[in-house]
């Protein structure tokens, strides 16, 4: 069966919540869901926790306030957290890797991950998610989540004819759009890691003049 947002991991020291990479209105709602339909998994075993992927902190502790005050959970203290660290080789076909390519609109709740660069030729609606351990590329506008360079490679590169993302991911700097509206440029834009943070600038720059989004980033 193919696995959802929220996933319930049981271990032997008890029941861990692993949540993949979305939207984070979407994410709370499909948690609250869950745990309504299936709250009774919980009773005589330990909470362990939440793993998120792509979840700051801040995210995380609002996810686990909305556990404490609905379901009366709180993660156990006496379980060390071994399980939710993961190593990973980052790609090393940036400049030249295997490749997938998709010709297609990829619609909201689409999730599209590959272990290489990613290609899509047409565009990724709100709500989508697209997750590469490579670069990504979008023939079209970009709306959703978009994920590069998963593993740890900040010098993949996210880039689309329009790029409008609810939040770009390269390696593990996460960056957030602007509370503010910000116009599209109306030229092809590439998203990279510059000093620390996701910077988004035209693909082709003239007199070296940059389109510097303030993102912030999310530790």
């Amino acid at each position: 069966m193919k696995e959802g947002l929220i996933n319930f991991k049981g271990i032997k020291e008890g029941i861990y919540i692993h949540i993949k990479e979305g939207d984070f209105e979407v994410i709370k709602g499909n948690l609250k869901k869950k745990l309504n339909e299936y709250i009774d998994l919980f009773k005589g075993t330990d909470f362990l926790g939440i793993k998120g992927e792509g979840l700051t902190e801040e995210e995380v502790g609002e996810l686990l306030n909305i556990i404490k005050d609905n379901y009366n959970l709180e993660p156990s203290k006496e379980v060390p957290p071994y399980y939710f660290e993961e190593e990973e080789m980052p790609f090393s076909g940036i400049d030249e890797g295997v490749t997938k390519f998709i010709n297609n609109t990829i619609r909201s709740g689409q999730v599209i991950e590959y272990d290489g660069n990613i290609v899509i030729i047409g565009d990724v609606n709100p709500g989508a998610l697209i997750k590469a351990k490579g670069n990504i590329i979008i023939l079209g506008i970009m709306r959703g989540v978009a994920h590069a360079g998963v593993g740890g490679n900040s010098d993949a590169i996210i880039a689309a004819y329009d790029l409008q993302p609810t939040q770009l991911r390269i390696g593990n700097i996460i960056g957030r759009k602007p509370d503010e509206d910000v116009p599209s440029s109306g030229v092809p834009e590439v998203a990279r890691v510059n000093n620390g943070e996701v910077v988004i600038e035209p693909y082709l720059l003239k007199n070296n003049k940059r389109r510097k989004e303030k993102w912030e980033e999310q530790l």
